[in-house]
Formats: C-alpha cells, sequence, structure tokens
C-alpha cells in the first residue's frame, strides 16, 4: 500500500480524497494555484505545493508540475479527482513511465474511452446499442449543418473531448446547428485543449442513467447499481440519486451486465461509469464512458456501503476486489443535490466573492464511513470566510441524504436545505428547493427536459408555491414577539416608558411595487421553560403552536410546529427594508414587517418609491472577465443582437440587446475584471 499520495485537483473532490487517504493512514500532498493558496483542500493536506497562477491552464492542466511536484515530494500515486487531468490519457500514461501509480484506468483504457468518437466505434464492435449519428471529426460549421439535416434535428453538438456540460448543444435548425458548432468548438479548445467536434441524434424525452463499474488489476469487473441523472440544467446534472425510480429489475441488470461488458472490452481497472441514455419504454443506449470518479459518487456509496475512493486506491496498489456482484447492497435511497454558487433568480448567473457564512446542517455520516446510514452528509471544499473564485467551476457543495426509501430521502433533503446557511454568494438551494417539491420529481416522472419544460423561462420566487404561506407569517409573528420580549428585559429603562410586548401585531408582507399584504395576528401563551420559548400564534383563522430554542440572531431556526419539526431561516435588517425579518422555508422567502395596529396605519400611509430606469444601461449580471465589447459608439442595435462577452467559472455568457437603440458611451474594456451590476455601456 501507497504511504503517500497526491491529489491532482482542487475543492470538494481533493477534500473527499483526503478524508480516506487519512483513514487508511496515507499521507497527503494538496497542490494548489494562486487563486486557491488559502483553499480548504490545502488546509487539509499533510503538505502543499504550490503549481502555478489562478487559470486552471497555466496550473491545474499542467502535468509537467504535478509531475514534479510527486517527485520532490516523495508521493507514489496521484489521484486525478474528476475532471482537469482525470481523463488525460497522456497524464495517465506519463505518471506510468515516471513510475507514478495513477489512481485511475490505465492509459490504454482512458484512450478508448475518454474519446467520445473513439468509444462509441467501440461500443458497436463489443455489441452495445448506441445512439445514430455521425463517429468523425467535423470540418467546420458547414459540414456540421449538412450533417445534421442528414441524421434529422433535434441533434446533439458534442466536443469529442467534452464533460461537465462544457463543449455541448442541441441545435433543432440549421442557424443553431451552424452557430453551435462554432461555440461548442470555442469551449472545448479553451476547456480541453481539443476542438474536435462530433454530432449525434438527440434522444426526446430521454433519461441520463449511468451505471457504476469497478474493475481490478486481476480481470475482475462488477457493477454497483445505477445513479437517475436526470435532473439536468443545460446538461449539468443538478440532483442525482440512487437507485432510479424509473428503470425494472430485468432493465438494471441487462444495463449492468451490458457496462460490464464494456469495461472488460477495454481491461478496466478502477471506478468508471458507464452512461446510458433510456427512453420512455426502457429502451437504452450508450452515451459514453467516463474513465474517472463521478462528482455524485456519494449516492452509490450510501445504498452500498463501500467507500469507491478506498476501493480506487487498493485497486491501484494491485489489490483484488474484495467482493464480488453476488455481495453488492442496494439498502436505502440516496438523493445529492449540488450547491452552486450561482443566482437562480438571476438566471443562474455564477456568484463570486467571499463566503460571509457558510453552515451546512448538521452531519451525521461522513466522507470515509460508510457504516454510518440514514442520515446527512455535506461534502465541501469550502469554509466560511473564504474566497469562491471565478476561475473553477460554481460548485460549492455536495448535500448528500440517505433515507428508507424515496419519500424519506426527500423528505430528508427538504430538510437539510432549510438548514443550510450561506451568505455572501448567491446559491441555487432556493431552486433545489423548489425542485424536490414539485409534483412531478415527487412521483419520480421526469426526464432530461424536465428544468428546461417547469422552468423554460428562468426561476422566479413565485415559482415556489409554499404549502402553508400563513405558516411563514405566524413564524415572522413568533421571532418579533422573541425579540420584543428580549427588549423588555433590559435594565435601566425609564419608568412609565417600559418596552411592552404586546400581544396583537400586524404581520405586512412586502411585495414587489408596493403590494404590500396585512395579517392580522395574536400571539399568546409565551412560554419559559429553560431554553424552549413556546407561543400560540393566531393568523387568518388558524393557529399555530410554534416552539424552539433557538437564540436570537441565529439564522437557523428550528423548532416545532403543532408537533412537527420545522427547520427555518429568519434574519433581521438584511433586506430592502432595514426593520423587516427576513423569513426563509422550504425555498419560499418573504420579507415582513411585524408592526403595532397603529404602526401599520401608519406604514399604509407611506408612497411607493420606484426603483431608477436602468433600461439606458447595459449591467454586468455577474462577476466575470470581459472577453468581449462587440459594438461601438454610434453604432445602431436591434433586440438580440449581441453586445458583450463576460466569462466566468469557466463557462462563456453572452448579452443580447433587449431592445432596438444605439450606443453611447462604453465604459468598460476588454480583458476588464466586472463586478456584478457595473456599467458596461450606456444607449444614446
Amino acid at each position: 500500500m501507497f504511504t503517500k499520495i497526491l491529489i491532482a485537483n482542487r475543492g470538494e473532490i481533493a477534500c473527499r480524497v483526503i478524508a480516506t487517504a487519512k483513514k487508511m493512514g496515507i499521507a497527503t500532498v494538496a497542490v494548489y494555484s494562486d487563486a486557491d493558496k488559502e483553499a480548504r483542500h490545502v488546509k487539509l493536506a499533510d503538505e502543499a505545493v504550490h503549481i502555478g497562477a489562478a487559470p486552471s491552464r497555466e496550473s491545474y492542466l499542467l502535468a509537467d508540475k504535478i509531475i514534479a511536484a510527486c517527485k520532490q515530494t516523495g508521493a507514489q500515486a496521484v489521484h486525478p479527482g474528476y475532471g482537469f487531468l482525470s481523463e488525460n490519457e497522456a497524464f495517465a500514461k506519463r505518471c506510468e513511465d515516471e513510475g507514478i501509480a495513477f489512481i485511475g484506468p490505465k492509459a490504454h483504457s482512458i484512450a478508448a474511452m475518454g474519446d467520445k468518437i473513439a468509444s462509441k466505434k467501440l461500443a458497436n464492435e463489443a455489441k452495445v446499442s448506441t445512439i445514430p449519428g455521425y463517429n468523425d471529426a467535423i470540418a467546420g460549421p458547414e459540414q456540421a449543418v449538412e450533417i445534421a439535416k442528414g441524421i434529422g434535428y433535434p441533434v446533439m453538438i458534442k466536443a469529442s473531448a467534452g464533460g461537465g456540460g462544457k463543449g455541448l448543444r442541441v441545435a433543432f435548425n440549421d442557424k443553431e446547428a451552424f452557430e453551435g458548432f462554432a461555440s461548442c468548438q470555442n469551449e472545448a479548445r479553451n476547456s480541453f485543449g481539443d476542438d474536435r467536434i462530433f454530432i449525434e441524434k438527440f434522444v426526446q424525452e430521454p433519461r441520463h442513467i449511468e451505471i457504476q463499474v469497478l474493475g481490478d488489476s486481476h480481470g475482475n469487473v462488477i457493477y454497483l447499481n445505477e445513479r437517475e441523472c436526470s435532473i439536468q440544467r443545460r446538461h449539468q446534472k443538478v440532483i442525482e440519486e440512487a437507485p432510479s425510480p424509473f428503470i425494472s429489475d430485468a432493465t438494471r441488470k441487462a444495463m449492468g451486465e451490458q457496462a460490464v461488458q464494456l469495461a472488460k472490452a477495454v481491461k478496466y481497472q478502477s471506478a468508471g461509469t458507464v452512461e446510458f441514455v433510456v427512453g420512455k419504454d426502457q429502451d437504452f443506449y450508450f452515451l459514453e464512458m467516463n474513465t474517472r470518479l463521478q462528482v455524485e459518487h456519494p449516492v452509490t456509496e450510501c445504498i452500498t456501503g463501500l467507500d469507491l475512493v478506498e476501493l480506487m486506491i487498493r485497486v491501484a496498489a494491485g489489490e483484488k476486489l474484495p467482493l464480488t456482484q453476488a455481495d453488492v447492497k442496494r439498502d436505502g435511497w440516496a438523493i445529492e443535490c449540488r450547491i452552486n454558487a450561482e443566482d437562480p433568480f438571476r438566471n443562474f448567473l455564477p456568484s463570486t466573492g467571499r463566503l460571509v457564512r457558510f453552515q451546512p446542517p448538521e452531519e451525521s455520516m461522513f466522507q470515509s464511513d460508510t457504516s454510518k446510514k440514514l442520515g446527512v452528509r455535506v461534502d465541501t471544499g469550502v469554509y466560511e470566510g473564504g474566497e469562491i473564485p471565478m476561475y473553477y467551476d460554481s460548485m460549492i457543495a455536495k448535500l448528500i441524504v440517505h433515507g428508507t426509501d424515496r419519500d424519506d430521502a426527500i423528505t430528508k433533503m427538504r430538510a437539510a436545505l432549510n438548514g443550510f446557511v450561506i451568505r455572501g454568494i448567491s446559491s441555487n438551494i432556493p431552486f433545489q428547493a423548489a425542485l424536490l417539491a414539485h409534483p412531478k420529481f415527487v412521483t419520480g416522472d421526469f426526464n432530461t427536459g424536465f428544468i428546461a419544460e417547469n422552468y423554460g423561462k428562468g426561476f422566479a420566487a413565485e415559482d415556489v408555491p409554499h404549502s402553508d404561506p400563513l405558516f411563514l407569517v405566524a413564524l415572522a409573528a413568533y421571532m418579533h414577539r422573541r425579540y420584543r420580549a428580549r427588549a423588555s428585559g433590559i435594565s435601566g429603562q425609564l419608568a412609565g416608558h417600559e418596552v411592552k410586548v404586546g400581544e396583537e401585531f400586524v404581520v405586512v408582507t412586502l411585495g414587489a411595487e408596493g403590494q404590500n399584504q396585512h395579517h392580522d395576528v395574536a400571539v399568546t401563551d409565551f412560554e419559559m421553560e429553560g431554553k424552549l420559548r413556546s407561543s400560540a400564534v393566531a393568523v387568518g383563522g388558524k393557529s399555530y403552536q410554534i416552539s424552539s430554542t433557538a437564540t436570537l440572531g441565529q439564522i437557523r431556526v428550528q423548532g416545532q410546529c403543532n408537533g412537527m419539526g420545522f427547520t427555518a431561516q429568519v434574519e433581521r435588517g438584511v433586506g430592502k427594508n432595514p426593520l423587516a425579518l427576513r423569513i426563509a422555508h422550504n425555498g419560499t422567502q418573504i420579507e415582513a414587517l411585524v408592526l403595532s395596529q397603529l404602526g401599520a396605519r401608519l406604514h399604509q400611509l407611506m408612497p411607493f418609491k420606484a426603483p431608477p430606469d436602468l433600461s439606458r444601461f447595459l449591467l454586468s449580471p455577474m462577476p466575470g472577465l470581459l472577453v468581449d465589447v462587440a459594438v461601438q459608439p454610434g453604432q445602431k442595435v436591434q433586440a438580440g443582437e449581441k453586445l458583450a462577452v463576460i466569462e466566468a467559472m469557466k463557462m462563456e455568457n453572452i448579452l443580447f440587446a433587449a431592445q432596438d437603440g444605439v450606443v453611447g458611451k462604453i465604459m468598460a474594456g476588454k480583458g476588464e475584471s466586472l463586478a456584478v451590476d457595473q456599467v458596461i455601456l450606456e444607449f444614446q
């Protein structure tokens, strides 16, 4: 067994590998770029080596620097994680040549499977069913359009070396095929240094289901059930679960056996994933093989009780698999939500900056300890006070739950999301909460088009209907009463002018454009038993018995309401009105002023102040790098015309004109780092 391994990655996956290495008594070496010198993986490892500048092509993608770091520290093996060099055949070969064990498959397996064009040909030879398409690299956008017409729209345009949604577009007509080819080629060149593109038929109403396989150097290969990964946004997985609520035992077995057959055909050693697209009649087609550990591996760990990172390390050290196919378990149900640094209310644009608050829900399952079950696990590479850089992808944490069945797992996940506190940057937690509450998700009736169909026009706060909106009002009144009770106990108050707690309040929920709602609320029976405070709150003809031990000022509030447990987030002074309480629960958020009856009457007399008209300006919707300004001062533009391109978190975002106009002044130059809402240009 190795005594020291180097992790050629960053973020949560580097921290994940370190956890298992520590359990196995193996010393760890981290590598880091300029942007990551204070990162969590650097703090967790036994030693760390600086490998270059912030952009990944100047650090994490430099094989020479990583090999040199291995030699400098005496690391005998490299775990590449996912992304970066994890599926780079030249890097794996280089490690083998230098006598450094690559904790992953052999270079020949990566070569055969890592290239989507070669892997599809190989799958055909191995009698694995594949999707119709054009399997050779395409010369240019004109040829792409001709091929797309031949296959029949819709088609999928994909980078041969692609992954993680980069270098991938779906085209429904000639124009989209032409433009999509150019975009894919640029993204592929920047992300992978390989701009070969191919095209295949896009299967409609498809599900994305993948089989986890595991092989050793003694010719043994097994499959560890499947993962359902159909909930995707722009081909990036958002929620993954194991097992799938869709496929039958017979389909699971057939897919598993086909995945093993394919893995054996390339003498696969290590953990790998065979991805299938599954039609509505459970007909399945080989999509690609990921010759690495997947982001969503924890859901498989939950239901099988296996530590996949440990098994990868053991296989790389030449050990035999410790189990056979008959030993593979399927216990309970696991769900993973990817927590991303992006703003769902601004069309999911990346959100970078400092994590002012980062308080994940309490963990009861741990990365390297698969003996713990039926709880919550958080895999992350960040910490409170840390910086989210703009150079890498937007995922900051993975929230994983394990339940006895699917309904139990959904309930656990909703509670865990309610208790996940992130401030300083925006996160997609409200969107995750909305997905989990969607009736079609709850019944398991979805495919890869689910998000596009249900949130095609973007995501808004009103897309998350709360099952009991008056509970949020009651909770605002309960917390306000707690604040008043504390104020009434402050010493040195002027006689006759003490703070009166009161029982009758008006809760004003603040709406857009001054459309506020008034609720008469009565709060009684305020008890204090040790730390437990309990009140009966009457609002809108309903009664809520609320109790909690939460201290004032803490964001996460846990307690009981009418005998049922709840977790919510409560803050004062963070919204547009500094006196309002912000209450968030199950993805729904309200801002509420809790006033006396006189205060509420006076508040109604306040005029509504409309926000300034900013339509004359093009504002940067996110922090990022301005890579192109496509217009000149004085130029006439039409609605839909390209104005500028901003790059953040490895994705290009094109800004289009919302209406016809004439460009006035250009305020920001190409190559400039932009802040959110910074003015790029002004219209005349």
